[in-house]
């Protein structure tokens, strides 16, 4: 559809609106901007009549009749009540979750269509929460340049390709995906479906994608299986990883406190004189506990694992330059 017929068509339905008479089809030509610009009385009964159908077709409640008997002939108008929302009444955890929604949009090719809806909604006099709790973003946040393409592909069904790291030292490569969905986990997005490169369901982090993401084929040729759950495929890719083990750590009295948050502590123990704590950790990835614990210097000690305590020495040795060997003996043990 032309700009030109756009505009005409949201001004007829403005005009419409604003009446309660039927309008005949003469003072709606003189009225609405864009009729008069037809050549004749023939075109302008055309333009009308395709007009009319275009609103019809898109569910505009075109009423036709007449204002009294003494009319010669049928007009038009659009009745408000027919055509305009219901009243929308939203509890206030559901307009506290509307406010989040909105915030969430923050990418500059939905931020637009996310305030409009605000904004449409406070019109019609629905209280959209700006509570505390709407002023808090989510995790999550849409400046993904791959999102807004993503969820259109998904939208429509259609197979996209994108170039994917599947770490950060690894080099892209060309992935060819059915997508299935778009999910927000643990504050990143995450595209779920059938990698036909690889025959089998994958996860993509959307911030690993490089360029542009393109689109193939025809609209509906991805079908989503109706058991699936993108949640827990997204969650059993990118949750942590299984607990391989077990690690003893002393930590120094009153120190290292998000250390003993998210280990067991495990009761009083001193360590080289010192005051402390043992604390117990469970083993997924031994480097990055090893980088938690090197952080905090000499106020932690690692008890066992041999290894986990190695790896420790290691990160100290190599932030002094320094031989594993030349470290001071309370902190190889």
């Amino acid at each position: 559809m032309s700009t030109a017929r756009a505009e005409r068509l949201v001004n007829l339905v403005l005009c419409l609106m604003s009446t309660r008479q039927f309008l005949p089809a003469e003072r709606i030509r003189a009225t609405v901007p864009g009729y008069a610009e037809a050549p004749n009385d023939d075109a302008f009964f055309r333009m009308f009549e395709r007009d009319k159908s275009e609103l019809r077709e898109l569910g505009v409640p075109l009423e036709t009749g007449r204002t009294s008997v003494f009319d010669a002939a049928d007009g038009y108008r659009i009745a408000r009540a027919d055509y305009e929302l219901g009243e929308i009444a939203l509890d206030p955890d559901e307009a506290t979750a509307v406010a989040l929604a909105g915030n969430l949009w923050d990418s500059p090719e939905l931020a637009g269509a996310a305030h409009g809806a605000l904004v449409k909604l406070r019109a019609a006099g629905v209280e959209v929460a700006d509570s505390p709790a709407a002023a808090v973003r989510p995790g999550a946040q849409a400046g993904e340049p791959a999102l807004a393409p993503l969820l259109s592909a998904c939208r429509d069904g259609k197979v996209v390709t994108f170039e994917h790291r599947r770490g950060p030292a690894d080099p892209p490569a060309q992935r060819t995906v059915e997508p299935w969905g778009v999910v927000s986990f643990r504050g990143r997005w995450y595209l779920v479906g059938h990698d036909r490169d690889r025959d089998d369901v994958r996860c993509f982090r959307l911030s690993r994608i490089r360029g542009a993401v393109r689109t193939t084929g025809r609209p509906g040729a991805v079908t989503v299986p109706d058991d699936v759950d993108l949640r827990a495929l997204v969650r059993e890719s990118a949750g942590p990883p299984p607990v391989t083990g077990t690690a003893r750590v002393w930590v120094a009295q009153d120190r290292a406190a998000g250390l003993r948050r998210i280990g067991r502590e495990q009761g009083p123990r001193e360590h080289g004189g010192r005051a402390g704590v043992e604390v117990e950790f469970d083993v997924r990835d031994r480097g990055v506990l090893a980088r938690w614990l090197a952080g905090h210097g000499p106020d932690v000690a690692v008890l066992e694992p041999e290894s986990l305590r190695d790896a420790v020495r290691a990160l100290w040795a190599a932030a002094a330059g320094v031989p594993v060997e030349t470290l001071p003996v309370e902190t190889r043990s």
